[in-house]
C-alpha cells in the first residue's frame, strides 16, 4: 500500500482530442505548452503544493501517461515513466497518418475498404493464417510480427460477390497498410498497422475521413494554411515538420543516461498494444530499439536495468480491443477494465514503485481481459505481458489461465 498525490493537466488547451485548430493560425504558446512546457510546469507546481500542503518534501515522482508527449526535455522531473503508445515522434506519426489515409481513401477509391470487409472478411483471414503460432487458436495473435499474412488468399473469383473477398488494388492497399513507412532514399518514417487488430482499423486511419488531428497538424501547427487538405501532401512537408519541430514536441533521443545514469536511476516501463489503431506499435518497437543500440555502443549498461517494453496482443490504443489489456495502464480502470489487483503482479503503476523503490524490476505483468470490456460482466481470461522482444506461447492448460502461458 502507498499513498500518492497526483496532479494532471490539459496541456495548455482545452479541445476534443482529435481537434487540433486551437494551435493557429500561429498560437506559438499553446504549441510550447502542448510540446513541453504545460507538463513541466505542472509537475513543479504539484511538487511545490504537495511538499507545502504536506510540511515536508515529497519522497519520489512518477509519470503514468498514454499517447502523451514529451518527458525527455526535464530528464530530473521524475524517478518513474510509465508511458502507453507515446505520441513521442509527433512529426512523423502526423505524416504517417496522412499517409495511411491516402493509401485507401477517398472512399469512392477502387483501393477503398469497407468496414464490413475489415471486420467480416480480412479479420478472421488473418486469424485462419496466423493465430495458431503462438500454439492456441484463441483469436488473439500473440506476436504479429511473425505473421506473414497473404490477403492474395482473399482475391475475387469471376462473379464473387466483392462484400466477400478483395480486389486487386484493395489488395494492394493492404500491401501499404501492413508495411512500414519509407520515403525519398528509403528515409524510414513511421510504423505499420500489423495483422490482428481490423475490427478497429476502419474507425481510424483506414476510415473514409481524413483523420482530423493530422489534417491540423500541418493546418495550423506546421503550414499555417487553414485550407490545406491531405491531397496536398508530399514528402516535402516531412522535411519541413522535422525543421520546425512544432513546441519541440518530439522525444525521440535514443541518450537516455541523463534519466538513468547513477545521479539520477531513473527507471522507464513502456507498453503498447498491438493492435494499436491510433499510432503504430512499430513506433515503440523503433524507439526501443534506438535506445538499445546506442546504450550498447556508448555504455557498458544493461538496457534492462533502466528500460522495458512490455507488449499487449489484441490491445487498441491504449486500452480496449480482445485481448487481456487490464493492468493499471491510464484511462483503463475509467474505461471499465481495473486491473485484477493492485499488486505489482497485475498493476504497472505498483511494478513501477516496486522497482525505484525495492529494487524489484517486472519481468512480466499480469493482465486480465474483462468480458466485453467490462468488469462487471465478470472475467474472461488471464495473460501474462512479456517484455520485448519475448513474446507469448502457449504450454499447456486452462486457457482462460496466465498459468498455461509462457514468454519466450
Amino acid at each position: 500500500v502507498f499513498t500518492v498525490a497526483g496532479v494532471s493537466t490539459n496541456i495548455g488547451h482545452n479541445s476534443s482530442e482529435n481537434d487540433g485548430a486551437w494551435a493557429g493560425p500561429r498560437n506559438d504558446n499553446s504549441i510550447i505548452d502542448f510540446g513541453w512546457r504545460a507538463l513541466h510546469l505542472s509537475v513543479a507546481a504539484g511538487k511545490e503544493v504537495v511538499t507545502q500542503y504536506y510540511d515536508s518534501p515529497y519522497t519520489k515522482s512518477y509519470y503514468l501517461g498514454c499517447s502523451t508527449g514529451n518527458s525527455q526535455v526535464f530528464p530530473d522531473d521524475f524517478d518513474g515513466i510509465i508511458v502507453g503508445s507515446p505520441a513521442n515522434w509527433a512529426t512523423h506519426l502526423q505524416d504517417w497518418s496522412v499517409h495511411m489515409n491516402l493509401i485507401v481513401q477517398p472512399a469512392t477509391s477502387p483501393r477503398f475498404i469497407n468496414a464490413t470487409v475489415w471486420s467480416g472478411v480480412i479479420h478472421p483471414e488473418v486469424l485462419s493464417q496466423c493465430d495458431v503460432l503462438d500454439g492456441l487458436r484463441d483469436g488473439i495473435i500473440s506476436d504479429p510480427e511473425i505473421c506473414n499474412f497473404r490477403p492474395e488468399s482473399l482475391a475475387c473469383r469471376p462473379g464473387q460477390d466483392t462484400e466477400t473477398c478483395l480486389t486487386a488494388p484493395q489488395i494492394e492497399a493492404l500491401y501499404g497498410i501492413y508495411t512500414d513507412y519509407y520515403e525519398t532514399n528509403q528515409t524510414y518514417i513511421f510504423g505499420r498497422y500489423y495483422p490482428g487488430g481490423e475490427a478497429a482499423y476502419s474507425t481510424a486511419l483506414a476510415s473514409a475521413y481524413p483523420f482530423q488531428l493530422s489534417r491540423d497538424w500541418f493546418r495550423y501547427f506546421v503550414l499555417n494554411d487553414t485550407e490545406w487538405e491531405i491531397e496536398q501532401y508530399n514528402s516535402s512537408v516531412i522535411w519541413i515538420g522535422d525543421e520546425i519541430d512544432p513546441g519541440q514536441a518530439n522525444a525521440i533521443d535514443p541518450d537516455l543516461t541523463t534519466f538513468s545514469g547513477p545521479k539520477h536511476n531513473g527507471k522507464l516501463l513502456h507498453y503498447v498494444g498491438w493492435a494499436d489503431q491510433l499510432i503504430s506499435p512499430g513506433n515503440s518497437v523503433h524507439y526501443y530499439e534506438t535506445v538499445n543500440v546506442f546504450t550498447r555502443i556508448h555504455t557498458d549498461w544493461d538496457l534492462s536495468d533502466f528500460y522495458r517494453l512490455f507488449t499487449v496482443p489484441g490491445m487498441n490504443h491504449c486500452d480496449g480491443g480482445y485481448g487481456a489489456n487490464a493492468f493499471g495502464g491510464i484511462g483503463q480502470a475509467s474505461s471499465g477494465m481495473p486491473p485484477l489487483s493492485f499488486d505489482a503482479e497485475h498493476n504497472i503503476l505498483a511494478a513501477m514503485v516496486q522497482w525505484v523503490e525495492e529494487g524489484v524490476a517486472p519481468s512480466s505483468l499480469t493482465a486480465v481481459y474483462w468480458k466485453d470490456n467490462n468488469s462487471t460482466n465478470g472475467l474472461g481470461f488471464t495473460r501474462p505481458l512479456c517484455q520485448y522482444p519475448t513474446s507469448l506461447r502457449y504450454v499447456s492448460g486452462d486457457e482462460n489461465d496466465a498459468a498455461s502461458f509462457t514468454c519466450v
